[in-house]
């Protein structure tokens, strides 16, 4: 139930703007996926480049669904590590290969100066397909974050889920799930996209109840196509409330509109978090800077370390 606003705290509100006086004391991260030309690696760094000013905790690059893209995402790590000034967090998940073969990446990656893995089961192939550990392979990522970290001491990041990962049996059997990865060694958590923050306050209250003291960075997943976001959801099995999904009605051959409504929702989204003690943002970007970049710089974020 929302407690009553009383004249005061309504007079309060009306007078102070609602990104008004935030002293830029986030913590963000960004996420990108392999690009499948050149043109699109091109404009990856680009992006990488941009949002590279903002000082990011760190960047990271995931691997195709089944590891379709392993081996590009593997050089493309490398590579940003190499041309890119913020640090960066090779994804690693444990489908289609074996343990030494997992190993040898993570080597690869140690030597190449990576020193954050986000450790990730994986899925078997598009949604709906399961999961088959490989018969030398890691089972889990549970499994994966013990391995790599009896290779190097890696810093880790593990996923989690709001909203329950599509495959758990319970609600209780995915958060035993997360805290397996958290105690075989991983520093992080950081969710899958959500929609409604109530969800993540309740989840970071149960992941508290259960024992968890790590951190919990909520996944932030700004729309630049309506339609898109709403397989990627389906898929995820993420929530879109109703009004999220009337703000964009009408809206699909209009993209600047689009662009202005998108920022809007996410910075306001963000704030909701903010206002509760969130200070670490974790943006899947879909490759593109603008929405990420305006969501961050209402948050009162500056490149350079500049604050608002």
């Amino acid at each position: 139930m929302v407690p009553p606003i009383y004249p005061n705290q309504a007079l309060r509100f009306a007078e102070t703007p609602l990104f008004a006086g935030l002293p830029g004391d986030i913590r963000v991260s960004f996420e990108f996926f392999p690009p499948k030309s050149e043109k699109g690696e091109a404009a990856l760094f680009h992006t990488l480049e941009r949002l590279s000013r903002l000082g990011p905790d760190f960047v990271s690059l995931t691997y195709g669904a089944g590891g379709s893209t392993r081996e590009v995402s593997r050089e493309l790590s490398v590579r940003m590590q190499k041309e890119i000034n913020a640090p960066v967090a090779a994804h690693l998940t444990c489908v289609g290969a074996s343990r030494a073969e997992t190993d040898a990446i993570a080597d690869e990656f140690w030597q190449a100066g990576i020193r954050h893995i986000v450790a990730l089961r994986g899925d078997g192939g598009p949604p709906g397909t399961p999961f088959e550990a490989h018969p030398q392979g890691y089972c889990s990522a549970a499994e994966l974050v013990a391995g790599l970290k009896r290779l190097h001491p890696f810093e880790i990041s593990v996923a989690a889920y709001p909203e329950v990962h599509p495959e758990a049996s319970s609600a209780e059997a995915d958060l035993d799930n997360l805290k397996r990865k958290l105690d075989a060694g991983a520093d992080r958590a950081i969710t899958q996209f959500f929609f409604d923050s109530t969800s993540f306050f309740r989840f970071r209250d149960r992941a508290a109840a259960a024992g968890i003291d790590k951190l919990i960075i909520p996944g932030i997943l700004p729309v630049t196509n309506f339609g898109r976001t709403r397989s990627f959801a389906h898929a995820c099995g993420a929530e879109l409330p109703d009004w999220f999904e009337d703000l964009f009605v009408g809206l699909d051959n209009m993209p600047h509109a689009r662009e202005l409504v998108a920022a809007t929702v996410a910075a306001e989204f963000c704030r909701r978090l903010y206002a509760d003690d969130v200070r670490d943002f974790h943006f899947y970007t879909l490759n593109r800077s603008e929405l990420s970049y305006a969501t961050c710089h209402m948050l009162g974020l500056r490149p350079g370390g500049e604050k608002q």
